[in-house]
């Protein structure tokens, strides 16, 4: 199974540093020395100042996707965070962040400042409304450059979702042509598309609620996600419309 403190992993769809999700404040960047060029795009994973693991995505856009460990227990999901940066010699910024906590905080708005090396190190601090503030330190991961594809993905994976609703067992399956369908173990079903990104190892994908039981309702959301083969893992992150639920999934097929 996946493990977001794995050197080898890099999961969604993407930070962590929540109010709520680095629990309690802390301060300053990591010091990491900006290149003259090159962009913070690239698969990174590595930890923050309230000691959780943290494993995620720059894509070529600008937008970035992290899932973030409860504190000290890297097999435990406590959050993701989303928004689009900027990258410029050097330094990535963002203005609109978003933290979708699982550990009860809620949805949590935040700004990001930090520098990168291209392909080789990240850290910044993300600050959040109110002014609580948390610094995070990353390394890249060379899986980014390697190429997707949907023959690849295909299979049924068995693992955890979870949603503003909470966390369960669920199974996802991907199909040759990109088709996703599933079902959580309280009945809630979805389906949904994959797609190859022009850019990195990393899929695009849709899922769409099929009401009832489910937290999301009858919604769809919008992500990204990444697949492991050495452990035959994917992980993946997504975000309704409005960033107010979503819907991250780390499972492993046979």
């Amino acid at each position: 199974m996946f493990n977001i403190l794995s050197k080898n992993v890099i999961g969604l769809t993407a930070i962590s540093l929540a109010v709520s999700a680095c629990g309690g404040a802390g301060s300053g960047s990591a010091a990491v020395s900006p290149p003259a060029v090159g962009t913070a795009e690239g698969l990174w994973s590595g930890t923050t100042s309230t000691n959780r693991a943290i494993a995620g995505l720059v894509l070529d856009d600008g937008n970035f996707w992290f899932i973030y460990s409860a504190a000290g227990n890297s097999a435990v999901i406590a959050g993701a965070v989303q928004g689009t940066g900027t990258s410029s010699n050097g330094h990535f910024a963002a203005s609109n962040g978003v933290d979708f906590n699982l550990e009860g905080l809620g949805v949590n708005d935040f700004s990001f400042s930090g520098t990168y090396t291209q392909k080789s190190q990240i850290g910044g601090t993300l600050t959040y409304t109110g002014g609580t503030a948390n610094s995070l330190s990353g390394t890249y991961n060379a899986d980014y450059d390697l190429t997707p594809s949907l023959a690849t993905v295909a299979g049924t994976y068995s693992g955890t979702a979870a949603t503003a609703g909470g966390i369960e067992a669920a199974t996802v399956t991907i199909s040759r042509a990109g088709a996703i369908s599933g079902m959580s173990a309280a009945g809630c079903s979805f389906t949904g598309t994959a797609a190859v990104r022009t850019k990195g190892n990393v899929y695009n994908i849709a899922v769409t609620f099929g009401g009832g039981v489910c937290s999301n309702g009858t919604n769809t959301v919008n992500g990204v996600a990444y697949y492991e083969a050495s452990t035959s893992s994917l992980v993946s992150a997504a975000l309704n419309s409005g960033r107010s639920n979503g819907f991250l999934f780390e499972g492993a097929k046979p």
